[in-house]
């Protein structure tokens, strides 16, 4: 049996910190990296092929891969997936779209408005997950085509995932998972604490961080902010607590 990590690195949630320790761990191309299709079918195919035409592979990771997990025989995939405090997350990811450059919908929204327009103007797009339940969304495509809601199929993902880690105790989830990828087989990986793609200062609390958005954004878009996530702060405080 062959066993493989699949990586999925959601947007600002430590993911380039993560591919940084595996890559100290996988060495050329053990470690491989690509993105798919947004359509859910041809997304799933696509990364279950890509896992059976990389046999030297040990690592896979992608930012847009889609749950369920690729049921390939012959083969064990571990996935790991981090989420992080929603609010903080969108913070995050409006500060490094404001200072990356390409002309992309979110680097360019980011560059022109503040973080209350910037958090505004992708909360008026049904279509934009951006910044409403983005971890609900891509946690809840675990179970697709079942009739329960968007909420109960994210909380269910979580307590099947095998490993699900928290970006704000980052060492503590390095910590769990490099014992659990020891027991499946991956005896000598040594998963050590990098910073990469760090976009707001991490030596404040989360707290601190917190109060900061709400003051910068102001009262009537925070409660308009956290409503549109409620979902995402329950999964979080699920993860938080367990």
């Amino acid at each position: 049996m062959r066993t493989v990590i699949l990586h999925y690195h959601l947007f600002k949630n430590a993911g380039t910190s993560l591919d940084a320790a595996f890559k100290e761990n996988f060495k050329g191309d053990e470690w491989v990296t690509k993105e798919f299709p947004a359509q859910p079918n041809k997304n799933r195919e696509q990364v279950r092929q890509w896992i059976i035409d990389n046999p030297q592979a040990k690592c896979f990771s992608s930012h847009t891969a889609v749950l369920p997990v690729p049921e390939i025989e012959g083969i064990k995939i571990i996935p790991v997936i981090f989420i992080r405090h929603p609010i903080d997350r969108i913070a995050s990811a409006y500060s490094f779209e404001k200072k990356q450059g390409g002309r992309g919908f979110g680097s360019t929204l980011a560059r022109n408005t503040t973080l209350g327009g910037y958090i505004e103007t992708r909360l008026s797009l049904d279509h934009d997950r951006q910044c409403r339940n983005f971890h609900a969304h891509r946690l809840a495509a675990m179970y697709p085509g079942q009739p329960d809601t968007e909420a109960d199929r994210a909380l269910a993902a979580i307590k099947e995932l095998p490993f699900v880690g928290l970006v704000e105790r980052y060492t503590n989830s390095l910590e769990t998972l490099e014992s659990l990828l020891k027991s499946e087989g991956f005896e000598s990986i040594k998963l050590k604490p990098v910073e990469k793609n760090v976009s707001r200062g991490v030596k404040k609390s989360l707290e601190e961080k917190l109060n900061e958005v709400k003051e910068q954004i102001g009262l009537d878009v925070h409660s308009c902010l956290l409503e549109n996530n409620e979902v995402d702060l329950k999964l979080w405080g699920e993860i938080n607590n367990g």
